[in-house]
């Protein structure tokens, strides 16, 4: 059992000062070993970038136009437009887990309990046998790989990771609704074509923040020792701002 905070933060904060707060969080865990689970949304919708994705991928120009919120993450992976859904963000020392690999997997299955709440049957997609040839979609919900969240083989959730010193990061989307189509709009690439789904597609009904944020907080309960709407100093999102590590790539 590894004892875990649970931090609510359901007001919705820019891209740059929600980044701030997980590393923020990530930190804490490091030097201190304590285990944080928090739940979070963007407002204003963000799109994302993996920390080492190549900003050339994307066109500059079009994201101005369109007046987005853009932030790169610290943990790697592909980008992802964060409207409709619930993000979440895990904390905590690697060693309860055994590796960062098997953080993942345990991670990814209390979610995909928590989906299962709701009423759908959310499994994790397996580990292909053989190793496949490298594939770089721009979006993060463009394929599934395996130890991610599926709903009827479609990919419902994404995430990434970093790690620091005896700690990591987890975090991730649960998507709700909407879709991923903004990544390919202002993409310079060709694009996969889709392959995720929502809670809300899968349901024939709307699904709240608050609903799914319940259901997740159901499957840490046995391990959750404390739950508190968060309402941290303000973050230092200076670095996360800084157009200089957004496009460093």
């Amino acid at each position: 059992m590894l004892l875990t905070e649970l931090l609510l933060d359901p007001a919705g904060r820019s891209g740059a000062a929600n980044m701030a707060i997980d590393a923020g969080l990530l930190a804490e865990a490091a030097r201190t070993g304590r285990a944080f689970l928090r739940l979070y949304r963007f407002d204003p919708p963000c799109l994302s970038l993996g920390r080492n994705e190549a900003a050339a991928h994307y066109d500059q120009a079009a994201i101005a136009q369109r007046g987005l919120d853009v932030v790169r993450r610290p943990t790697g992976g592909r980008a992802v437009w964060h409207e409709y859904e619930l993000t979440y963000a895990v904390a905590a020392p690697i060693a309860p887990f055994g590796g960062l690999r098997a953080a993942y997997h345990a991670i990814h299955t209390r979610l995909a309990a928590a989906i299962g709440t709701l009423g759908v049957t959310a499994t994790l997609a397996p580990n292909p046998p053989t190793a496949r040839p490298p594939v770089r979609p721009s979006s993060c919900f463009a394929a599934p790989v395996g130890g991610e969240v599926l709903v009827g083989g479609r990919k419902v959730v994404g995430s990434a990771q970093v790690r620091e010193g005896r700690a990591f990061l987890q975090h991730g989307s649960i998507l709700l609704a909407g879709s991923q189509e903004l990544v390919t709009a202002v993409s310079r690439e060709p694009q996969a074509a889709s392959a995720a789904t929502t809670l809300s597609a899968e349901l024939g009904r709307p699904v709240t923040w608050q609903e799914v944020a319940d259901g997740v907080a159901r499957a840490w309960s046995d391990d959750i020792t404390s739950a508190a709407r968060y309402r941290p100093l303000p973050p230092a999102t200076a670095h996360f701002s800084d157009p200089v590590w957004t496009w460093r790539r």
